[in-house]
């Protein structure tokens, strides 16, 4: 069911608004006003059912999920930031402070879920139009943009073959507990002692020995897995139940090093293995992210004007019109320019924007080689949305989750910057207002 608006309490008459405790020239405070929440309610409407609870307030779920990718925090902490925080909870639309949170921890996974990434896309438009009403960023800049391509690596530990198979013994394992399956042998304590053995030997001298201990991990494996198949043969419930694990566990005792999608994680089977050639990381795990930024230097900072998830791993030059497109839905202002590194050769990009590839010769107009130079500006945006921001971590499953923190992030990176600006807006201000400072005279 849609959300209602609160009804006034009895109790109400007593309580101190936020208004009047907290500082209303707060950069947060000013922004809150001015987001268009009115846009979210229209565009999240259509996916609550006439019928049953209420659901949430928009402005709540929104602005939870704004402020916790402006501070970088879980969905644990900025609910816990939410209750003691009374400028959190001023952003969210509360007009009196709260002791205790209105919502369940979970429902910022359904509730980001129900929406999904093509919609949460507003959040991204509404902090670009907020920039440029702000001033924080001219629309001209919006015509002129550099992209690039980075991995949004997945929370997972690190792949190797000795926690893969021991990881498929106790997903195994926990499963037969909870069907109270009788095993023959769970290979627990000699799964966990061989994993050791593995990682003690396996850089050292005891290679051979350690490769001995990874192959009976896997024959372990493979033993537990035909037990269990023995013992739900023909018991349809357990079967499906075991499915899904069975699945993913043949998938891991039957891949080798030159296999093509391989599996790296049980429980995030989209993982993709992705070398950027970089000195100090070989290889990331995760999914290929485009990034679309700002060319040219405005008063508030480089924004982030698209991001989108690349499934698949596609190569870069193929994903160029697809980024420039939302870069054209989320500003409305068509690209002129767009500015890439020389792994976007061969894109064949037929829109209107005209593609400048790095270090390219016989470029003779001064200001196209001044943009061109302007290129690198993104790799510190990116470094800022990894280390500020969630994309180096992300821990929201499936594709879906990886297309809607790519969208989340962006938002995120655009709001540090405005508050900044605010802040910066409100310092001059404040400067300008106050009385010059009497001069000291001097005796002759």
């Amino acid at each position: 069911m849609p959300p209602k608006k609160p009804a006034p309490r009895s109790d109400e008459l007593f309580r101190s608004q936020l208004d009047n405790m907290i500082d209303m020239g707060h950069a947060l405070v000013k922004l809150a006003r001015l987001i268009d929440w009115s846009r979210f309610d229209e565009a999240f409407g259509r996916f609550y059912h006439e019928k049953g609870r209420p659901g949430l307030s928009t402005r709540l779920m929104a602005g939870l999920h704004l402020l916790k990718h402006m501070e970088g925090l879980s969905d644990e902490a900025v609910c816990a930031r939410w209750v003691e925080n009374p400028y959190f909870q001023y952003f969210c639309g509360e007009q009196y402070f709260r002791h205790k949170l209105p919502l369940d921890r979970s429902s910022m996974t359904r509730w980001r879920g129900r929406i999904g990434a093509d919609k949460l896309e507003l959040l991204l438009a509404e902090t670009l139009r907020i920039a440029m009403e702000t001033q924080a960023m001219p629309p001209q800049a919006c015509e002129r943009v550099t992209v690039d391509t980075t991995v949004q690596t997945k929370a997972v530990a690190h792949p190797t073959d000795s926690h893969l198979l021991m990881r498929g013994i106790e997903w195994l394992n926990r499963l037969a507990r909870k069907h109270g399956l009788k095993l023959r042998q769970s290979f627990l304590r000699v799964g966990r002692q061989a994993r050791r053995d593995v990682s003690r030997l396996i850089h050292g001298r005891g290679h051979k020995q350690a490769m001995r201990w990874v192959r009976r991990l896997r024959t372990w494996l493979g033993r537990l897995d035909r037990d269990i198949g023995r013992k739900i043969a023909g018991n349809e419930e357990l079967e499906a139940a075991f499915a899904l694990a069975r699945e993913r566990v043949a998938k891991i005792l039957t891949q080798k090093p030159d296999s093509t999608d391989k599996l790296y994680a049980l429980h995030a089977p989209e993982v993709e293995c992705i070398a950027k050639g970089k000195a100090r990381t070989r290889y990331e795990f995760g999914v290929k992210t485009s990034i679309a930024v700002t060319n040219a230097r405005t008063a508030g900072g480089q924004f982030i004007v698209g991001m989108q998830a690349l499934p698949g791993n596609p190569y870069d030059g193929h994903t160029l019109s697809g980024q420039i497109e939302q870069v054209e839905r989320l500003t409305g202002i068509t690209v002129a320019r767009a500015y890439v590194d020389r792994g976007y050769k061969g894109h064949k990009h037929g829109g209107k924007a005209k593609v400048y590839i790095a270090h390219t010769r016989g470029i003779a107009s001064p200001t196209i080689k001044r943009e061109l130079r302007r290129r690198n500006a993104i790799e510190p945006i990116i470094g800022h949305a990894k280390s500020d921001g969630l994309m180096e971590r992300n821990h929201l499953a499936g594709t879906a989750g990886d297309a809607i923190n790519a969208i989340l992030v962006a938002a995120g990176h655009n709001l540090r910057l405005l508050v900044a600006w605010l802040t910066l807006l409100l310092r001059v201000l404040l400067t300008a207002c106050l009385p010059a400072a009497p001069r000291k005279m001097v005796p002759a």
